[in-house]
């Protein structure tokens, strides 16, 4: 079921006039005084004609702009490819998001084309692994239901990245990190983009399993099916997925090193899809609804991304999985369930659903006692109003909050600490429950964090540093593609959870 491209990748350190591509794409800048060529590898009399022909291409050197032009007599390449990074100052170097997105847009925009080599300037191997990284996140398309395959563009399936370093020993182990980045990224938006007549909790559970099998050595799968769910009182999952004719799974994925640093907890939201239940979406609202399980998607492919890189810290995986569908078996406005561990929620709304399996997944993933514990979930609209569709947020203890920051903007992801106010708590009263699945609308992205918190454990009279991250918006590109984000799934959060992983390790050392 999760088939992706994954383009062979290599590097080269000798001149561009040799390097066999049909595609060299090199980088130009916005300044105050027009577009310019930047770290050119052409040689110097080529660099300077280009230069000067710039603004007669109408080239600004704006992020995501690609221009083709002929090969020049100098290079093997039969094109030359001029693609945007943004803007440039003389003297700064560029960031390594700027040269990700630069490398991504080419490699995406040049779809069709079978061969591709990127001269940006990579004089580092940071830099190097950056362009391997956007070219590979760039170098993704989802046609498993397509018949008319002679009309599509295949992706670029090989990649030669240009760069001074490469013969430094560091940069091997930086393009197989870039590799597994790819890989674990470009599943989950294949994941996300499957449809809900194909993707539902019982083949989720079996798209783990196949996407685990590589690291079958490393990482345990355990499925709880609707029969042990039923028995063991997960009442978020069964109440949610009760409406619906395909039962809900909840799918415990483990990588336990010897000698690990640490334990690390992730609970995934994974309704496959959400029509609201009885609480009936409008049916635009419902269109895009096949995203609703990429928080399960991210935690599964980051935890298989982490057990690859062998990192040295326990991590488990839980994939609350859920079809949430009106019928007469539906769950109803008013109706109380009691979820893992006891608590009871009146359900106010049954298209607050998320936080309902969430709770069976937090209460779950508590009484194994991590040292951290981070959720994801694609969990309200109000996170887009509040941040819009390319800003997630993150909420929680300060302390993973902050660090979940760090690692987000080390990955090159946008993500925005968010508070949780305290006021938000008395919405969620019940008369008739211990809690209700619904409170305050204004805010909502927060009134929601203030549930799931009711849901983490304590270790010891301590409760367990937990960070949530609400994905709604990004997590699902329903515009135009940018950089190296393809339209419908972004795999946005894999990334930042293994930079995480990464930083817990070298904080442990």
């Amino acid at each position: 079921m999760v088939k992706t491209n994954e383009p062979n990748l290599t590097v080269v350190s000798r001149d561009v006039q040799k390097v066999p591509a049909q595609a060299l794409v090199v980088g130009i800048g916005q300044t105050p005084g027009g577009p310019v060529l930047i770290d050119s590898p052409l040689s110097s009399k080529a660099a300077t004609a280009l230069a000067a022909s710039l603004p007669l291409l109408g080239a600004t050197g704006a992020a995501d702009e690609v221009l083709r032009l002929p090969g020049l007599p100098e290079l093997d390449a039969q094109m030359l490819v001029l693609t945007g990074v943004g803007k440039v100052s003389a003297g700064v170097p560029l960031s390594s998001e700027a040269l990700r997105r630069a490398a991504g847009s080419a490699v995406r925009q040049l779809a069709g084309t079978e061969t591709v080599a990127l001269a940006l300037p990579a004089a580092t191997v940071a830099d190097a692994a950056a362009v391997a990284e956007g070219a590979l996140f760039g170098a993704y398309s989802y046609t498993e239901h397509r018949t008319d395959k002679a009309k599509l563009k295949d992706p670029v399936s090989n990649i030669i990245v240009v760069t001074p370093a490469a013969d430094d020993k560091a940069l091997k182990p930086a393009l197989d990190r870039a590799r597994i980045l790819g890989r674990a990224v470009n599943a989950t938006r294949t994941l996300v983009n499957q449809p809900p007549s194909h993707l539902y909790p019982e083949t989720f559970a079996q798209a783990a399993k196949d996407l685990a099998k590589p690291l079958s050595s490393k990482v345990k799968i355990t499925v709880m099916d609707e029969k042990k769910l039923e028995r063991d009182g997960f009442g978020g999952l069964m109440g949610v997925g009760k409406g619906s004719s395909r039962p809900p799974r909840m799918v415990k994925v483990e990588y336990a090193p010897t000698r690990a640093k640490a334990k690390l907890a992730l609970v995934g939201k994974g309704i496959t899809f959400d029509s609201g239940g009885l609480s009936l979406k409008p049916a635009a609202g419902m269109q895009t609804m096949k995203c609703d399980m990429g928080g399960a998607a991210v935690v599964l492919n980051a935890l298989l991304a982490i057990a690859e890189l062998s990192l040295p810290v326990k991590v488990t995986a839980w994939l609350c999985l859920a079809e949430n569908m009106p019928s007469g078996t539906a769950q109803r406005p008013g109706d109380v369930m009691t979820t893992y561990g006891g608590r009871t929620v009146e359900v106010l709304n049954t298209d607050a659903e998320g936080r309902l399996v969430m709770a069976d997944g937090l209460v779950a993933a508590s009484e194994e006692a991590p040292d951290v514990l981070i959720d994801v979930a694609t969990l309200t609209g109000a996170q887009m109003i509040a941040l819009g569709n390319r800003v997630s947020a993150v909420m929680g203890e300060e302390g993973v909050r902050d660090a979940v920051k760090v690692a987000a903007d080390r990955a090159g992801e946008l993500f925005w600490p968010m508070p949780i106010p305290e006021e938000l708590r008395a919405s969620l009263d019940s008369q008739v429950a211990d809690i209700a699945n619904h409170g305050e609308r204004f805010g909502g992205m927060m009134t929601a964090a203030s549930f799931l918190r009711e849901f983490v454990g304590e270790v010891d009279g301590v409760k367990i540093p937990w960070a949530h991250l609400d994905i709604a918006g990004p997590a699902f590109n329903e515009g135009s593609p940018y950089g190296y984000t393809p339209k419908e799934g972004t795999g946005v959060a894999v990334r930042t959870l293994v930079a995480y992983a990464e930083d817990v390790v070298s904080r442990s050392a």
